[in-house]
């Protein structure tokens, strides 16, 4: 059954749901583990470890991931930390 988001106003089915569900734990976790890089001295002159950059641009480049992301300033969806 679809239920509608608040956001947007848009309907989504339970697998929508279920995959924007996992892509805000992986997004916490990702934000959570730069943070914890940072704290120890190890985060470059960047925005963090440079895996970390790699696997968010990849997974940024996957439309089936980024559609459950809110539009940047530029309009395009996308991983934001």
């Amino acid at each position: 059954m679809a239920k509608k988001t608040s956001e947007s106003g848009a309907y989504m089915s339970k697998y929508d749901t279920e995959v924007e569900n996992r892509l805000t734990a992986i997004e916490a976790e990702i934000k959570s583990i730069k943070e914890g890089l940072a704290s120890h001295g190890h985060a470059s002159s960047g925005s963090g470890d440079d895996r970390v950059d790699a696997l968010v641009g990849q997974l940024n480049g996957m439309s089936v991931i980024t559609q459950h992301c809110s539009k940047d300033s530029d309009g395009v969806r996308r991983i934001k930390l």
